[in-house]
Formats: C-alpha cells, sequence, structure tokens
C-alpha cells in the first residue's frame, strides 16, 4: 500500500534548524515530484518547497526562500527539508505529498499524501 511518512518535527527556538524527512513505500518515489506543504492552526494547506522527480529542480515559497532546502536520495526513497533561521510563523504542521502535476505549476495534483509532523518555533 502507497505510504508516506514524515519525520523531524519538534519545538525549537528561533533561529534554531530541523530537518524534516519523508520516506516512502509502496510506490516507485522517482516517478513523482514531490511537494512539501505547510498547515496552520485554522488555516489552509500551502505549498513550502517542492522537488522535481530527478531532483534537477526546486521551487519555494517566497516566505522560506534563502532559510529552508529540499533534496531528494531516490535510492533511499527519501525526500528531506532543510529548515534553517526558523521564524515563530513556521509553526505548522508540515506534510510531504507525491504529486501528479509538476513542482511549480499552475494547477495541483496530489497522489498521495504523509500524516503530517509538527513543528513549533517560540522562544
Amino acid at each position: 500500500q502507497p505510504r508516506l511518512v514524515e519525520s523531524g518535527g519538534g519545538s525549537v527556538q528561533p533561529g534554531e534548524s530541523l530537518r524534516l524527512t519523508c520516506v516512502a513505500s509502496g510506490f516507485t518515489l522517482d516517478k513523482y515530484p514531490i511537494g512539501w506543504f505547510r498547515q496552520f492552526p485554522g488555516g489552509e494547506r500551502k505549498g513550502v518547497a517542492c522537488i522535481s522527480n530527478n531532483g534537477g529542480s526546486t521551487n519555494f515559497a517566497d516566505s522560506v526562500k534563502g532559510r529552508f532546502t529540499i533534496s531528494r536520495d531516490n535510492a533511499k526513497n527519501t525526500v528531506y527539508l532543510q529548515m534553517n533561521h526558523l521564524k515563530p510563523e513556521d509553526t505548522a504542521v508540515y506534510y510531504c505529498a507525491a504529486q501528479t502535476s509538476p513542482c511549480g505549476g499552475t494547477w495541483l495534483q496530489i497522489d498521495y499524501w504523509g500524516q503530517g509532523t509538527e513543528v513549533a518555533v517560540s522562544s
């Protein structure tokens, strides 16, 4: 059964870093662009970063450019989101998703979602 599992969330202080991990099972990860999304309490789920299926291109939301990086290791069925210089406004539940739509496109279609991992940034 296809599955995505996120890990690496936690509570940190402003300016600190976290690395989120998304591990796929039950399907071939390298066929999919992978997106990271976040959802604020009471808010919509919005895209944070995306990486193409071969890792050759990446996209980032303006709010995280220069602070977050995304990478993947298809041999390990794993995608990473490195989050540096975290801010309180980064506090959210973070999800990874296997997209059938391309990164940076005008439409979004998701085949699989993970269950989410919580990130809390506060002093």
